[in-house]
């Protein structure tokens, strides 16, 4: 039953909810002219610009070059060898006792060069050199080199290749080389210099590449005006519109599987909450059916407030009374699931009420509804009578206003004085609202769950009932005795979890049906002697054992919860009757046991059990002398021993641990009732 009703509240909230996140599409055609204003519905990325964008950044990277120092290395050992060659040949020719003619050795040479060489030096540069003696020819040779080194030593691009032959030539020139070889020089120097710096194509397109990486996303983002009204709907702003989704359905399946996870979240939110509970199956149904109703119903109170906004209304969520929907989980269940109800309605709220701003959410609007709700459970507290709840409702009405104004501030809005006074007023009515929505459903709800809200018990615990005007009047010790019980009880329940306003206010009424025959119990008996003397002792029992069905039949009849008359009805469960009992037997009388026990049924609930135990124990230590903390103690114990070994606790969930806390919380309440007190002088005085 329960997985249904899950699954009822998820099928509820997609539908009120779906419409609201749905993407809005536009039916447009190209080289039309815009009838209002667009804007992106939501941050996507332009692929088409941000490669344009990326091919831009590489196109103006330049080409990247490299000196390449090797390259002067190379050229001086190329002059080098071309030195080496035509001093070898020079010295063959010494040591040859022919002596070759020089056109010999020319060719000698240039059987030593590669063919480049050959092509770029002269012969008669060559003839000069073999010429050239060798003082000479060594300062040639080191002067070349150096020229070629320095001007190697510097970048030498493909276009600046002349300018730097030029520079050797130059350099040559200046170092005071004898001028027949000045021209075989300049000739070597010349053909030595080639360019250095040259192009690197992995570091251009590591350039490249980093240029490109470095070129950010270009994106429509939410919000930004894709065209204005009454502006032609071109290529660019229709290939814009096609990418951000407004003209087609295509997109449906993440906004849609984006609100079904959310839905999700709040449902197995609530499963683990509920499950969590240690609750019979009915009533955790019931509690799930109650939050489902409260929820389902400020859903749709949005939902139709929401349709103003087509109507240019775009601040009318501000009226919504969101607080109800919290305060009534409050008063009818608990703080903790009213806060959660508070932040899934906040989140529901800032979806539906999104129209005016970019996105799916209105955060503004989120934070006022989360902020409204939270702050009634939180100011409620544990008082919830109705003029508490009115008390509420101005509050959160006060708290609404600020709110407003402060979201306003922050925002920094333009909107004028009057308009935001009008903003705080609606947050002031929102408040007034919620108050006058809840005291007029509560009465429903509790009538039709059958819920007994602390509302409710604490107007049945006000002394003006006429139940209890009828108690204290016709059986004033019984009233003394149930409000003495009542205290027991609430203080005992509240040490063991139980319920402890519940517990005072069925003790008030447990002992209701005594006011029938109140003369028949010994604490209604002042200054009158016992009836039950001149009773047969199964006469006497009838009288007294009737008094748990009389008072559960008067509850019934003045409409009373249900755990009221079944504390009323239980508080003695079938336990004995024993002086009566007892008293029959030493009469010789043939007599059961049975007979002489309450009809029952055992306490149900902890706090029916507690209410027993209390009872018997406010009872018992009225009537003990001189009663001290030790005695109290052992009477406490001894009647939850009785009661136990009886099987009067059989049919409730307390366990032993608990009955111990029981008992230590009735003897530390008992001893604060019946401290010593000390003989004051006069008192004395008198008594003598």
């Amino acid at each position: 039953m329960h997985v249904l009703l899950y699954l009822l509240l998820a099928a509820i909230m997609f539908a009120l909810l779906f419409v609201h996140v749905k993407p809005e599409t536009l039916d447009l055609d190209l080289f039309s002219v815009s009838d209002k204003t667009i804007y992106a519905p939501a941050t996507v990325e332009d692929q088409k610009a941000t490669e344009e964008k990326k091919q831009a950044a590489e196109d103006a990277v330049e080409d990247q070059y490299t000196l390449k120092k090797e390259y002067t290395d190379n050229r001086i050992d190329l002059v080098s060898s071309i030195f080496d060659s035509i001093s070898e040949v020079k010295k063959s020719s010494e040591e040859d006792s022919k002596s070759p003619s020089e056109k010999s050795m020319v060719k000698s040479v240039k059987n030593k060069l590669t063919s480049d060489v050959n092509d770029s030096i002269s012969e008669d540069s060559i003839k000069t050199l073999l010429k050239a003696d060798s003082e000479d020819f060594s300062f040639v040779r080191d002067t070349v080199i150096t020229a070629v080194n320095t001007v190697m030593s510097s970048e030498i691009s493909s276009d600046k290749l002349s300018d730097a032959k030029d520079k050797v030539e130059k350099e040559l020139k200046g170092n005071s080389i004898p001028s027949k070889y000045l021209g075989a020089a300049t000739e070597i120097g010349r053909f030595a210099i080639i360019p250095n710096y040259v192009f690197d194509p992995k570091a251009t397109e590591a350039k490249r590449q980093e240029a490109s990486d470095n070129v950010q996303q270009v994106q429509i983002k939410q919000g930004q005006v894709l065209v204005e009204e009454n502006d032609l709907i071109d290529r660019e702003v229709y290939r814009k519109l096609e990418l951000t989704g407004l003209l087609n359905n295509s997109n449906l399946f993440k906004p849609i599987s984006g609100l079904l996870i959310m839905i999700g979240l709040f449902i197995a939110t609530l499963v683990y909450y509920f499950e969590k509970q240690k609750q019979n199956l009915k009533f955790k149904n019931q509690s799930i059916l109650l939050f489902s109703i409260i929820t389902t119903l400020l859903l749709v109170i949005m939902e139709v407030v929401s349709l103003f906004q087509k109507m240019e209304y775009n601040n009318i969520g501000y009226l919504v009374p969101i607080a109800a929907g919290a305060i009534l989980i409050k008063l009818l269940m608990n703080e903790r699931i009213a806060i959660l109800g508070s932040i899934i309605l906040a989140i529901c709220g800032s979806m539906m009420f999104n129209q005016g701003v970019t996105g799916t959410f209105n955060y503004v609007i989120g934070i006022y509804y989360l902020i409204s709700g939270i702050s009634g459970v939180l100011f409620l507290g544990k008082h919830n009578a109705r003029s508490k709840i009115l008390q509420t409702g101005l509050f959160v009405a006060f708290i609404n206003m600020v709110v407003v104004l402060s979201l306003l501030l922050i925002q920094n809005t333009a909107l004028s004085g009057l308009e935001i006074g009008t903003l705080m007023l609606m947050g002031v009515v929102s408040g007034f609202a919620s108050s006058v929505l809840i005291i007029g459903l509560m009465p429903f709800f509790e009538t039709g769950f059958g819920i007994l809200s602390t509302m409710r018990l604490l107007e049945l615990s006000n002394p003006n009932h006429p139940l209890l005007r009828k108690i204290l009047t016709e059986t004033p010790g019984t009233y003394h005795h149930s409000v003495m019980v009542a205290n027991l009880s609430e203080a005992a329940c509240e040490a063991v979890g139980a319920n402890g306003l519940l517990a005072r206010v069925g003790a008030y009424y447990h002992d209701l049906g005594k006011t029938k025959r109140p003369q028949y119990f010994i604490e209604n008996q002042m200054n009158i002697d016992n009836p039950h003397d001149k009773l047969s002792p199964q006469l006497s029992k009838n009288i007294i054992i009737s008094h748990t069905t009389d008072g559960a039949n008067m509850l019934r009849s003045y409409k009373f919860p249900k755990e009221l008359v079944d504390i009323a009805e239980q508080h003695h469960g079938t336990s004995l009757l024993k002086f009566f009992y007892y008293k029959a037997k030493e009469k010789g009388d043939q007599i059961t046991e049975e007979e002489f026990r309450y009809p029952g049924p055992k306490p149900q609930s902890k706090e029916a059990a507690i209410i027993s135990v209390a009872d018997s124990v406010e009872a018992a230590v009225r009537s003990m002398h001189n009663p001290n903390p030790e005695r109290i103690e052992k009477l406490v114990r001894g009647i939850i021993s009785d009661k136990l070994q009886d099987g009067q606790f059989s049919e409730c969930d307390l366990t032993f641990k608990e009955l111990d806390t029981i008992a230590k919380t009735l003897c530390a309440t008992l001893k604060g009732i019946f401290h010593s007190r000390i003989e004051y002088p006069e008192a004395t005085k008198k008594v003598k």
